[in-house]
């Protein structure tokens, strides 16, 4: 008694609370109604129990009351906290509200004997039910779910400022109808109310009131959700999946009431087959779309959540690998969105005069093209809207019969990049042949197009940049490889000239024999590594001793006379590579020097081994030797490529070592290429201007 005098007391004040505070917006102050129906039922239930005026009805003024209730949560359910369109409630809203308060007729027309029977109440708290009482608290009860299924989308919904407003009069208003579900659940179950449970409503009732109490005591402000189509979809999903579950509950009433007139297979049967129904209606994307459709018409002035579709073409778009992928995942998101079947994506192909399928998503292969001047393309380019095979179009519906029927085309979007029409969209055969679109269906497809066409444009000019990256690679190698054979090619240059003169000389004959043998060598050991090409390169490391190293290559200068100065100093290294270094500096200096200028090639040892090229040629300056001397594809020569000293520095710094230059314009330059002693680890990249 306590309890439900408490909650009494609770629940009117908090019901005061709400309406002082929120009496200025009357969606607001409907949040006050239940609960005053909620004080009232635990009003007349507790003077039914404790006999107080035994000749008042108050089991008839209790049902009265719970034949209220579905109608005022429902209408607290679509109201509280939600973003309601300015014409308000949908008329089939409106419809299920007035048919909930049909149910107030049955206590009114109805005597108590025809709902429940209590022989003994209210000694024993029992009120057994009857036939008329039984499918009266099975329609209450579905009505209760619905509004408690509208509370958790709302809930759903909310974002994360909203849902900090609104979550304690959400949890309270949910725990209020889930404990009502409860209590006729067990109704229906065991065919009789269980007043035994009142007690348990009325705890429940109470914790729900003072937490109104609180977030109105602590106010936190109002807050307004809008309700996502899905949710709406998933929430009549669930309504569907609940009269299932009644549909068996009526099986297992059918089996009880008629005992054995009603099998017990025939039941299980029933059950599977409305269960397999189920599944296919479920699983079917016409009733999916048709669903949809009936929710947008009735539920809400936009045919489409924009956001949420928003997000999810983004979410497609952002997810391919390919081009393909790219055009696939395009077709698919308007498939999804307009409810069709299969798409095909038309692109202009540059210099044929026609318009060819590149992707296609469930439909027949398309062999067919479209030429510039079918007048569905002159339709697209000069209206630049979506053409839709309904619309009366004889000119194009004529020149693309075949076309239009083999594909079963529905709608046909443009793909503009300014002025001009890159490709078009071809959507198929509706889910729906009857629906209806609109210009709001229109801007969707348009909007889509345009996000499409920027995604497939860049990954077009994405491909064109690797495709450039690819070829720029190939010219990078062949400009390495192009300086390597100009070098064997000075060489040989070099003899050429000298033979004019030498070529009676058995000495020069010698030297030139071993000259030609060791440029052909080095050409056959670059067609290796062009043969070879991605494999990982290896030095061949060994001793080598720099003095001869210098000699050998300064012989290999022809036509100048390279002074070899220094002492024998022996490194770890690939004498191919180093030579490649050295001739490379030797073949720099020549060409910086005016002939009969000295070019000195010296080896030494300072702390450690080093080989030093010295030349009185034009020198560089400063900025050139900070900013572009080892920089690839920078030179000064006219015949140059700007890759010789990138390439030294590079082979240098692989044998753990490092060049160093002084140089001023008109005095000279000094190239000075230090090794590791054999104590030091890798040494790094130094440049010194002078």
């Amino acid at each position: 008694m306590a309890l439900s005098l408490l909650a009494v007391i609770l629940l009117l004040f908090a019901m005061l609370r709400v309406v002082r505070l929120e009496r200025k917006s009357a969606c607001r102050t409907f949040l006050a109604v239940p609960f005053c129906a909620a004080a009232l039922l635990e009003f007349f239930d507790l003077a039914a129990l404790r006999g107080l005026f035994p000749y008042v009805a108050w089991k008839r003024l209790s049902l009265g009351v719970e034949a209220l209730f579905p109608a005022l949560w429902l209408l607290v359910s679509l109201t509280y906290a939600r973003d309601l369109a300015e014409r308000g409630l949908s008329r089939s809203t409106r419809l299920m509200l007035a048919s909930s308060l049909a149910l107030v007729l049955v206590p009114v027309l109805m005597p108590e004997a025809s709902l429940y029977y209590a022989p003994d109440f209210p000694l024993e708290q029992m009120l057994f039910l009857t036939d008329a009482g039984y499918y009266f608290y099975v329609v209450m009860l579905v009505l209760l779910v619905v509004a408690l299924t509208n509370f958790e989308s709302t809930l759903v919904n909310a974002s994360s400022e909203a849902l900090w407003r609104v979550k304690l009069d959400i949890v309270a208003l949910g725990s209020m109808l889930a404990v009502l579900v409860f209590y006729y659940t067990n109704a229906l179950l065991y065919r009789s109310l269980n007043m035994e449970l009142v007690p348990l409503r009325s705890l429940v009732f109470i914790l729900a009131s003072l937490m109104i109490v609180y977030s109105r005591t602590h106010w936190r402000g109002t807050a307004r959700v809008k309700v996502s189509q899905a949710v709406l979809l998933k929430s009549v999903v669930l309504t569907v999946i609940a009269g299932y579950l009644l549909l068996l509950g009526s099986i297992g009433e059918a089996m009880k009431y008629f005992g054995s007139l009603f099998p017990r297979v025939l039941a299980l049967s029933l059950g599977f087959i409305a269960g397999m129904l189920l599944l296919l209606l479920l699983l079917s994307e016409r009733a999916k779309r048709e669903l949809k459709v009936l929710l947008h018409k009735h539920f809400y002035q936009s045919k489409y959540d924009y956001r949420a579709q928003w997000l999810s073409l983004t979410e497609r778009l952002a997810s391919f690998q390919s081009g393909e992928e790219l055009l696939n995942l395009v077709l698919s998101a308007y498939c999804d969105i307009f409810g069709v079947r299969g798409g095909a994506l038309y692109l202009h192909q540059e210099g044929c005069g026609w318009f060819c399928a590149t992707g296609i998503l469930e439909l027949e292969e398309v062999k067919s093209t479209i030429a510039d001047d079918n007048p569905l393309v002159a339709y697209l380019r000069d209206r630049r809207w979506v053409f839709c095979s309904r619309d009366n179009n004889p000119e194009i519906l004529e020149a693309n019969r075949q076309w239009l029927q083999e594909l079963k085309v529905s709608f046909v979007i443009p793909l503009f990049e300014g002025d001009k029409v890159t490709g078009f969209i071809v959507l198929g055969e509706q889910v729906v042949p009857d629906e209806e679109y609109r210009y709001e269906d229109y801007d969707l497809m348009k909007a889509i197009a345009r996000q499409a066409s920027v995604a497939i444009q860049h990954q077009r000019l994405s491909q064109q940049l690797t495709q450039a990256k690819a070829m720029e690679a190939v010219g990078n190698l062949a400009t390495f490889v192009v300086h390597d054979l100009k070098n064997l090619a000075a060489t040989v240059s070099l003899v050429v000239e000298n033979a004019r003169e030498h070529l009676d000389n058995p000495e020069f004959q010698k030297d030139m024999l071993s000259s030609l043998g060791n440029t052909t060598k080095k050409m056959h050991a670059l067609i290796g590594r062009l043969r070879n090409l991605g494999e990982s390169e290896l030095l061949h490391m060994r001793q080598v001793d720099l003095l001869a190293l210098a000699r050998h290559s300064a012989r290999l200068v022809q036509g100048r006379t390279v002074t070899v100065l220094g002492t024998p100093e022996k490194v770890l290294g690939d004498e191919e590579e180093l030579q490649k270094v050295l001739l490379n500096l030797l073949l720099n200096a020549v060409e910086a020097s005016e002939p009969g200028t000295p070019i000195v090639a010296e080896v030494g040892c300072a702390e450690s081994p080093f080989l030093k090229v010295s030349d009185s040629g034009c020198g560089m300056s400063p900025l050139f030797i900070r900013n572009e001397l080892f920089a690839p594809f920078k030179t000064t020569k006219q015949t140059g490529l700007g890759i010789g000293l990138y390439q030294c520095r590079q082979i240098v710094a692989a044998h753990g070592g490092r060049i160093e230059v002084c140089s001023a314009q008109g005095e000279g330059t000094v190239f000075t290429v230090w090794f590791p002693s054999p104590a030091a680890g890798t040494g790094q990249l130094i440049t010194k201007p002078a």
